[in-house]
């Protein structure tokens, strides 16, 4: 027994057991705890419990099962029943919470270390109709060049952009759209932990700069670096960045103060658009990147391997279990990165449209009945839909531009023809933000 299986064989046990106890009839008076190790318990609500000792003897029987069958995922049978008042609340705080099974349905509220917001998309955060995000399962897949075409695209045309280098671990776009006279003070990690002290709010007029990518046309490219001009003691810093904060006694965790910062910056500046570099991979930077600000756009960078795909099938297939898919697929599109030119190149679209409708398919698309007529209520797509999320805008890939170390040298060989040439996506960003105007 490892831990992949634990959940599948609680619903097993309960399922064998429904002759005694029909626990669907009782999904609100307990749930299934999963703690830091893994361990499986189960909490009742106290009240109840006390009130029926048939219930309390069937539960008795299933925590034997449940000790004899998980092993060393769980505890000896009389610690596996935990009675606590309902409806839980101080037991789902800071939890990841979703409900499991087919047959036997029941909540689990899963401890995790880590702030996670994979499994929660929150709608109400004001700003998230500006927000696009980039985002890619691996590295090295142009993500960063790509969103300074998108930059330098919506400045052209008039529009203010805010840019938010949130790969802290790895920060690379500060540096590129910003050279070192232009660095702020201060940056986002120094926010971070000095909002710890409730101090953040001293710094935020000093931790943005003017990206000289925006010279001599009609908008202004802001960026929020990863850092300031001096990145001091910045390990140190990482280690405590993701802390909540304790303030009069409430808990804020750290996705919720990368709101609030967010939050105070575009009120300062007032951008038409901000676009997010995200942290590759599924880290919970990413996580509060991608669902915790709610963006209005999810771009995701791909290449045709199995590393891309089987990565964008473990979150798709995570978000359906704890009931987040649906809110998210619509915001999300892939995005073909780095096309070379050549005879090959319309075979490799071709794969890697057919493997992103395969992924979409088994995780995000809707199965339609055999029986019903219209699609109209579905959201799924056939294969070569254009218009549809898992249809890749494709990004070229170009010699010039990939090796460049500072991207804000680019304005002075941007134009609109090359945009469109190299980043046709931009015009679909575009689009999704301002229409045709």
């Amino acid at each position: 027994m490892t831990f992949d299986h634990l959940l599948n064989k609680v619903e097993e046990i309960f399922i064998s057991y429904n002759g005694l106890i029909d626990l669907n009839q009782y999904k609100d008076k307990f749930f299934i705890n999963r703690d830091l190790f893994g361990k499986i318990s189960i909490v009742w609500d106290e009240d109840h419990l006390n009130e029926n000792s048939q219930i309390k003897n069937a539960l008795e029987n299933i925590c034997a099962t449940i000790e004899a069958t998980l092993g060393k995922h769980t505890y000896p049978k009389q610690r596996i029943i935990l009675e606590r008042e309902a409806p839980f609340q101080a037991e789902k705080e800071g939890a990841v919470i979703f409900k499991y099974g087919s047959q036997v349905r029941f909540t689990v509220i899963d401890r995790v270390l880590t702030e996670s917001s994979w499994y929660h998309r929150d709608e109400n955060f004001s700003i998230s109709d500006k927000i696009v995000v980039f985002y890619s399962i691996k590295g090295g897949v142009g993500r960063s060049t790509a969103l300074t075409a998108a930059a330098w695209n919506f400045a052209q045309k008039g529009k203010s952009v805010m840019v938010v280098d949130m790969d802290l671990e790895s920060p690379g776009i500060s540096s590129s759209l910003l050279p070192e006279d232009r660095c702020p003070t201060y940056g986002l990690l120094d926010w971070l932990v000095e909002d710890l002290v409730d101090n953040g709010t001293e710094l935020v007029d000093s931790m943005f700069g003017l990206s000289p990518l925006a010279k001599n046309i009609h908008g202004n490219i802001f960026v929020i670096p990863a850092h300031g001009k001096e990145y001091g003691e910045y390990i140190s810093k990482m280690g405590r960045a993701w802390m909540p904060q304790l303030r009069n006694g409430s808990r804020i965790p750290w996705p919720h103060r990368l709101r609030r910062v967010l939050l105070e910056l575009d009120k300062k500046l007032h951008p038409d658009v901000i676009l997010i570099d995200a942290r590759s991979g599924l880290d919970e930077i990413s996580s509060a990147c991608v669902l915790g600000l709610a963006p209005k756009s999810v771009l995701l960078f791909a290449l045709e391997n199995m590393q891309t795909w089987s990565g964008y099938s473990m979150l798709f297939k995570y978000w359906n279990t704890v009931e987040v898919a649906k809110k998210i697929r619509e915001s999300l599109q892939i995005v073909a990165a780095m096309i070379l030119d050549g005879e090959n190149k319309e075979s490799y679209i071709k794969k890697l449209r057919e493997s992103s409708w395969d992924c979409f398919v088994e995780h995000l698309y809707d199965s339609i009945p055999a029986e019903i007529d219209s699609e109209n209520d579905f959201f799924t797509f056939d294969l070569l839909a254009n218009e549809a999320p898992h249809s890749p805008w494709e990004i070229k890939w170009h010699q010039g531009i990939s090796s460049l170390r500072q991207l804000y040298t680019l304005s002075e060989s941007f134009d609109p023809v090359m945009i469109k040439a190299i980043f046709p996506f931009v015009d679909n960003l575009y689009e999704i933000f301002f229409g045709d105007e």
